[in-house]
């Protein structure tokens, strides 16, 4: 007998879905599984921070249950939950409050930290427990969350209130299976690089032998608060329009426009009706499907405004100037680039920032690929890395020309550096649900090229003034060496005493050498002196011009009056600096900066101009 097909169909819940294909949120190897788990709940524990407005405090702490089982707690002291969402903020996948906000955020969907513990109870049988207080609250709320898979909701197999020193906060901890290792792709890897883009953060991570790692808050400022904003026009699509007057089906067509869209004025709306056809005053409901076609094509052929960009919450120049100090400093690097923050562009309708910093030299190897930090929304990139966007603009161009190796003018070069990259959007195509790579769709790839030429730029300058110093004291170093050498042995043949030498340097040398020495006072304090010594053969005078890289100096400028051949004077000042103070920049003005030897041409700009920041090379 033959069965109807069709009663072999069953409905599936989402749950059901992903439980079965959990490889698709990135849950798809032992290793990457505890990754993910720290990473959703550390991304949670941000978002809430920046979106109330709290200096994050994050600690993360892995404890080995059993060969093979952890647990892992990720505790906040962020805004709290409502007791009531709990169950659903934990239990429940595809349950969230950003999903329709046009926003910049690092988590949406509402899946990851559901998928975290639904992955947890999966492996191990075990609930997740929370701990969560609000301000307002006098206790603090403990629960252990299950998720029923059927129908994809969360349960709640225990409930206490406790008392606490938690002045406000949320605590997960989740224990499953998994592999915890150190170096690339790794917790450890993405904290650090989580610590880079967020100086405003303090974290705390202990890992499972028990070593506790500290990146301290290096910056007392929140971030730029991204504000939610209404859909562009540009890149709306019919489906998307029939939603919106599904909507509001019984007010004009042109109201639903000027209320649903962004940029989109009474007679923007005007201008789109007439050429679609539509007559303003018609009730939206009413609309045939060809109508809203008529009208999604007059889209593209109106000349309207790009969306605002406040939805945005870029890392900004002193972030990522300080991300980077803070994280790399152990490495000694010799050159931190002036970050690079380009104009917002505009990809299907929504508005989109490139950002771009990079590291080099100091204890970074000079014969591997450069190492390449992604983000996107302020999220660390770990995986896919040949597959993104970043990579591909990277690799396509010829670093050759900015002093790095590229053995075949493409591909990834080879040299000791960190390239820093950071896209934000309200939405941005990643390739797949786990948000591991950016999509390579041309104009993103170009923007990105854009930022990497720029950051490249500074990168060219600073190799080869530092080439320049390095021809400059040689010279100095073997004619200073030399000529009294042969003075001293000229003497002795002629049994007199040896000459002074120091007119006899300068008229070899022919250069004006500025030293400096560096001696810490304080925790923040630093008293900067040295000499300016005249090697030529004329008398000199000349302004000397402060940049601190990482600080601020009680002088702005030093002014070398009258400077005899041969005569060095001194000089000092105090910087005040909450990063390690290596080296100052200093800049000259009224001579020709071919015969100074320490500081480089006073720049045009120099009042408005950031300048880039050198250490000295180890």
């Amino acid at each position: 007998m033959n069965k109807d097909p069709v009663s072999k169909n069953k409905e599936i819940s989402i749950s059901e879905f992903f439980n079965k294909n959990r490889h698709i949120l990135g849950f798809e190897s032992p290793q990457k599984s505890l990754f993910m788990i720290v990473k959703e709940a550390v991304d949670n524990s941000l978002d809430a921070c920046e979106e109330f407005g709290i200096l994050p405090s994050v600690t993360v702490q892995m404890e080995k249950v059993d060969q093979d089982e952890f647990k892992i707690t990720v505790a906040d002291n962020g805004p709290g939950i409502d007791r009531k969402e709990v169950a659903n903020v934990f239990g429940k996948l595809l349950y969230g409050s950003r999903f329709h906000q046009l926003r910049q955020s690092r988590g949406q969907q509402g899946i990851g930290i559901t998928a975290a513990v639904f992955y947890g109870q999966i492996t191990t049988g075990k609930h997740a427990l929370i701990l969560t207080k609000k301000p307002e609250d006098d206790v603090t709320y403990r629960f252990e969350i299950g998720i029923d898979v059927k129908t994809n909701s969360g349960v709640v197999s225990s409930e206490d209130r406790q008392i606490t020193e938690m002045d406000h906060g949320t605590s997960v901890t989740i224990w499953a299976r998994g592999k915890y290792q150190e170096g690339k792709q790794s917790i450890m890897e993405y904290l650090r690089e989580t610590a880079a883009v967020n100086p405003d953060m303090e974290l705390t991570f202990t890992n499972p032998d028990g070593k506790t790692i500290r990146f301290p808050r290096t910056i007392d400022e929140l971030p730029k608060k991204a504000v939610p904003i209404k859909p562009h026009p540009h890149g709306t699509e019919v489906g998307d329009l029939q939603f919106v007057i599904s909507e509001a089906k019984d007010e004009s067509i042109s109201r639903v426009l000027q209320n649903s869209f962004s940029r989109v004025s009474s007679r923007v709306a005007e201008e789109i009706l007439s050429l679609s056809g539509v007559e303003p005053d018609q009730k939206a409901g009413t609309l045939p499907l060809k109508d809203i076609k008529a009208i999604v094509e007059a889209f593209s052929r109106v000349k309207i405004m790009p969306p605002q960009t406040d939805c945005l919450s870029p890392l900004g120049i002193e972030y990522i100037r300080r991300g980077l100090r803070n994280v790399y400093e152990e490495l000694r690097p010799s050159f931190y680039s002036k970050p690079v923050v380009r104009s917002p562009i505009v990809y299907k309708g929504n508005p989109m920032v490139v950002e771009a910093g990079l590291v080099y030299g100091g204890d970074l190897s000079p014969d591997e690929p450069i190492r390449i930090v992604r983000y996107a929304n302020k999220v660390p990139l770990l995986y896919q890395q040949g597959a993104c966007a970043v990579t591909k603009a990277i690799s396509d161009m010829d670093w050759r020309s900015f002093g790095l190796e590229q053995r075949s003018g493409s591909g990834l070069p080879f040299g000791p550096m960190i390239l820093l990259v950071h896209i934000c959007g309200t939405k941005i195509p990643y390739t797949s649900e786990s948000k591991e790579a950016i999509a390579q769709v041309p104009e993103i790839v170009e923007e990105i090229r854009q930022a990497l030429r720029l950051s490249a730029r500074s990168l060219r300058t600073f190799m080869r003034k530092r080439e320049r110093r390095n021809k400059a004291n040689e010279k100095y170093r073997l004619v200073a060496q030399i000529i009294p050498e042969i003075s001293l042995k000229s003497g002795k043949i002629l049994g007199v005493d040896p000459p002074d030498t120091s007119r006899t340097i300068s008229r070899v040398v022919n250069v004006v050498l500025i030293r400096e020495r560096i001696e810490k006072q304080s925790e923040d304090t630093y008293l900067v002196s040295g000499e300016v010594t005249n090697y030529t053969n004329e008398e000199r005078s000349f302004t000397i011009h402060i940049s601190p890289p990482a600080g601020k100096s009680d002088t702005e400028k030093i002014a070398v009056e009258r400077l005899e051949p041969a005569e060095s004077r001194p000089f000092s000042f105090t910087v005040k600096s909450e990063l390690p103070y290596r080296e100052t920049d200093f800049y000259v003005e009224g001579i020709d900066p071919v015969y100074v030897i320490g500081a480089e041409a006073l720049p045009p700009d120099y009042q408005m101009k950031e300048i880039s920041y050198e250490v000295e090379e180890p």
